[in-house]
């Protein structure tokens, strides 16, 4: 299996939050053994260069990560298709990890 990086995007806010949060926990018990790491939402981002800090300067701003398994890109995506951040109007990137020592 390989895995893969979930980048959640988009400021959403969705209308009902504990609803929301109900079909996100469904969701994510639902992909079983898929689900790696749920992962965490995030605040809004800084952009980091040689030159300076600012405000990351985004219309789709990520708002959380996820880490799951699959066998390739296409089950990884439809995997992805089922989380109820669409519902809200927020997109998914997919992104496969590459498998790189890292020590």
């Amino acid at each position: 299996m390989k895995k893969y990086l979930l980048v959640y995007r988009g400021a959403v806010q969705p209308e009902n939050g504990q609803q929301h949060m109900k079909d996100w926990m469904a969701w994510v018990h639902g992909m079983g053994d898929a689900m790696i790491d749920p992962g965490t939402p995030v605040f809004p981002s800084v952009t980091v260069t040689s030159a300076r800090i600012h405000a990351t300067d985004s219309s789709n701003p990520i708002c959380g990560i996820s880490l799951i398994q699959a066998t390739n890109q296409e089950a990884a995506t439809a995997l992805a298709q089922s989380s109820p951040h669409l519902d809200i109007g927020g997109t998914i990137e997919v992104a496969e990890t590459m498998n790189l020592p890292m020590t």
